[in-house]
């Protein structure tokens, strides 16, 4: 005869959980891009996906993340550069239905910065040889990059990409796949620091970082920390413990 004590067991058809008083972003580096390895200012243009570093890298968190489980996670979204989509699916088969594709154009906005039709594929080398070095900390609006994105240009691309993540998955919690520059500018973001300069981030491929931050009724709270973006972690990449840092480069 069943215990009426015990705890109701949820049937098959249960209602996904309610959503939280809290709506979590996990930000993912893609793995090592195969530009990265030859040295080229390598957009969404030209980009060629995932070194085999990369794909081993991607392998790494896909295996730690079915030790450590998902079942918290929602959903995984990826930008629409061929490194973070085949980053993405790699992993993907660990969230079960939470990774089911969504389509890459609508995160668009949280590509990596664009250099603009002239200068992507160009080498590093080639790059300087012309421009000189570029300076990230000066002028948001200056053209690092002639003909392509502005640092403040990419700035209000990645905050519309942020919005749109919280308006589609309040309360909830979502992963993307993404790139370092758009770690990058998420602390800047979601953390109310200055958009230029102040520091510098070095996120390793395939390192997982973490936001928590309100809901879109709990933003309009007036009760302190309550509106408020939390850092939750940055830069954890424990799964690659014994791989190679890198590639050694072509160029």
């Amino acid at each position: 005869m069943p215990d009426p004590t015990a705890a109701p067991t949820p049937s098959a058809d249960a209602s996904p959980a309610p959503p939280s008083d809290r709506t979590t972003i996990t930000l993912i580096r893609h793995g090592e891009s195969e530009v990265t390895v030859d040295r080229i200012i390598g957009g969404k243009r030209t980009c060629r996906g995932l070194s085999p570093l990369g794909r081993d890298q991607a392998e790494r968190l896909r295996d730690r993340l079915d030790r450590d489980g998902v079942d918290d996670i929602d959903a995984m979204v990826a930008s629409d550069f061929p490194r973070a989509i085949e980053t993405a699916d790699i992993i993907r088969p660990v969230f079960g239905e939470a990774g089911a594709p969504h389509p890459v154009d609508r995160w668009a906005d949280l590509g990596e910065h664009d250099p603009g039709p002239e200068i992507d594929g160009m080498t590093f080398e080639a790059y300087v040889e012309r421009y000189g070095r570029p300076d990230w900390s000066g002028d948001p609006d200056v053209e690092i990059f002639p003909g392509g994105e502005t640092k403040r240009r990419f700035h209000e691309r990645v905050e519309r990409g942020l919005t749109n993540l919280r308006d589609d998955f309040d309360g909830r919690h979502v992963v993307v796949v993404c790139h370092g520059g758009v770690v990058d500018a998420a602390f800047r973001i979601l953390l109310g620091l200055q958009r230029t300069a102040g520091f510098e981030l070095h996120t390793l491929n395939t390192a997982l970082t973490t936001f928590s931050g309100p809901t879109l009724q709990g933003s309009d709270s007036r009760d302190g920390a309550a509106s408020f973006w939390r850092l939750a972690r940055y830069n954890d990449a424990a799964h690659l413990a014994g791989l190679a840092d890198a590639t050694p480069r072509r160029v």
